[in-house]
């Protein structure tokens, strides 16, 4: 791959929190750093908290890096800031798929058994399985996530505002819109349904394809879908196209809930909803 068609993104994505009252306590997760894949190498990467707050990280069970922190003195607010540059490259060209049956085999002797099945969030009425299958009847599984992904995408409109984070994929379907994490949950139920191992993805995708260099960009943090044929390919339902090297992957799991990128529980009054910002910055 020549090096000329790498790109290399820098990321800020802050998440602030406001208490009604200040907070005497709190405990968090965040899951907000990129990681280094072939395809896809992290350079550097931070995360920084305010007010200040000694901070751990490991690997959860999904492979995903978490910084974990807490903070024991009252605070009327919270800022996480997740820095991080990226280099990316294009996919490889997609091989040829393996027979539905020898899916079908390698999932039930392997952890891809993990991403098979319905979660509480992936979990659709029997009709819409047969829906799928119906649009899917002869391809191969490349093939069948484009028809699937499309048969969402028709369906479920990108309209911000109309789900929340609990949202499920049957709740989206029946509304006829929702947001990217909705449209990857719908897309992961039909394809398990029809024997696909298929993970949730959370990342960023930058908004320009042809940003213009050193020029920050907001946008905001994404989510797409990862089915296993032989490997994981990446496969972005709500923009109907292969992940790219504008799509920055920072976890995988079942649903989002495994993948949440700020999670935390705290003593005091409830609040707002946080503020989130994402910035992309593209440098090469």
């Amino acid at each position: 791959m020549s090096a000329n068609s790498t790109r290399r993104l820098r990321i800020r994505h802050t998440t602030h929190v406001s208490y009604a009252q200040a907070a005497v306590s709190s405990h968090n997760e965040v899951r907000m750093t990129p990681l280094t894949l072939p395809g896809q190498t992290t350079l550097d990467a931070r995360v920084t908290i305010r007010p200040a707050a000694t901070t751990w990280s490991y690997w959860d069970y999904w492979g995903t890096q978490v910084t974990a922190f807490e903070l024991m003195d009252p605070h009327a607010d919270l800022t996480i800031t997740a820095s991080s540059l990226v280099e990316t490259s294009p996919p490889a060209d997609l091989p040829a798929s393996p027979a539905w049956a020898e899916i079908t085999e390698r999932t039930a002797a392997s952890r891809l058994l993990e991403f098979a099945g319905p979660t509480v969030r992936t979990t659709v009425p029997p009709k819409l399985v047969k829906k799928a299958r119906k649009a899917a009847a002869g391809l191969d599984p490349h093939e069948t996530v484009v028809a699937v992904s499309s048969l969402v995408a028709d369906r479920v409109s990108y309209l911000p505002g109309v789900t929340g984070v609990n949202t499920s994929a049957a709740e989206a379907w029946e509304q006829g819109a929702g947001v990217c994490q909705d449209i990857a949950h719908v897309t992961i139920a039909l394809l398990r349904g029809l024997g696909l191992p298929t993970r949730y993805v959370s990342g960023y995708l930058h908004p320009e394809r042809e940003a213009e260099l050193h020029r920050p960009v907001a946008g905001q943090s994404h989510a797409w879908v990862e089915y296993w044929a032989g490997d994981w390919h990446g496969y972005d339902p709500t923009n109907r196209t292969r992940a790219d090297e504008s799509h920055v992957v920072v976890g995988r799991g079942r649903d989002y809930d495994d993948v949440t990128p700020h999670k935390g529980i705290y003593r005091g009054v409830a609040g707002g909803p946080p503020e989130v910002t994402v910035e992309f910055t593209r440098v090469a």
